[in-house]
Formats: C-alpha cells, sequence, structure tokens
C-alpha cells in the first residue's frame, strides 16, 4: 500500500463525547492520509454504504469503525448487513465500542467483524491504538 494513498474511513458513532475522542485520536496519528466521514446511527450507516439519498455520491470506506450502541438500528444489525452485502463484505469492520460483554463480542465475531475494540481507556493509551490499527490495516493489510 503507497504511504501516499488517502484512505476513507466511515465512523459510525452516537455519542459526542466517544466522536470527538475517536477523531482527535486520529488527528494526533499522522500516520497516513486518511478522510473520516460520521453517521450517527444504524439506519445512516446502512444509507451511507448503499450510497442512498444524501449519500449518493460519497466515496466507499476503506475501513469501518462501528460502535454497537446506535440507535434505530443496533451495531450488531449494521455488521450482518454489511457482511451480507456481496458489495459491502470486503470492507473491514472494526467494532469500537464501550461494551465489553462477552455476548456481545461473540456476536460480533459470529457476524464476521474483523476485530473488537474496548474504548474504554485512558485517551493516550486510546491514541496508541488507534495508531496500531492505523499501521496494521494501513500499511500491513493489503486492501481492495
Amino acid at each position: 500500500m503507497e504511504a501516499t494513498r488517502a484512505f476513507n474511513i466511515l465512523l459510525v458513532e452516537d455519542n459526542p463525547d466517544d466522536l470527538f475522542i475517536t477523531k482527535a485520536a486520529f488527528l494526533e496519528s499522522k500516520l497516513f492520509e486518511k478522510k473520516i466521514y460520521v453517521v450517527e446511527d444504524g439506519t445512516e450507516a446502512i444509507q451511507y454504504l448503499k450510497k442512498e439519498g444524501a449519500y449518493r455520491d460519497v466515496p466507499k470506506p476503506h475501513l469501518i469503525l462501528l460502535d454497537l450502541n446506535l440507535p434505530q438500528i443496533s451495531g450488531l444489525s449494521v455488521l450482518e448487513t454489511i457482511k451480507q452485502d456481496i458489495d459491502l463484505q470486503s470492507i473491514p469492520v472494526i467494532i469500537l465500542t464501550t461494551s465489553t460483554s462477552e455476548v456481545e463480542i461473540s456476536n460480533a465475531y459470529m457476524l464476521h467483524a474483523n476485530c473488537y475494540i474496548n474504548k474504554c481507556m485512558s485517551f493516550d493509551k486510546f491514541v496508541e491504538n488507534i495508531k496500531i490499527l492505523e499501521q496494521f490495516w494501513f500499511s500491513v493489510v493489503k486492501l481492495p
């Protein structure tokens, strides 16, 4: 993967504080050029990914960061929709949530989440994890 390639990230997050912290962590991590697109609920996430309505001209994300606790449609339902859609299933989905429920972790992996990260940590540790995440997904892994 070329270091100069820009990456599109879809962040599905409804909590304003978590949204701010996640965006700040990505800004702090200057490893790769990236554009972060944000939707705040499960319905918007599906509309974005299927390029419906206001999302008709959005770019396909290289990576999806998905919270589980979303209004309207749950994160697990969004994950299931993504992984059942032939046009979307190859997009890596990282569950980024406050939930530490063993049931939710198992369900996420059963629905083919690519990884599960708990975001309840110090900001410095969160930034470090975002850098590791970026390094892995944008440098080590070959994305379509």
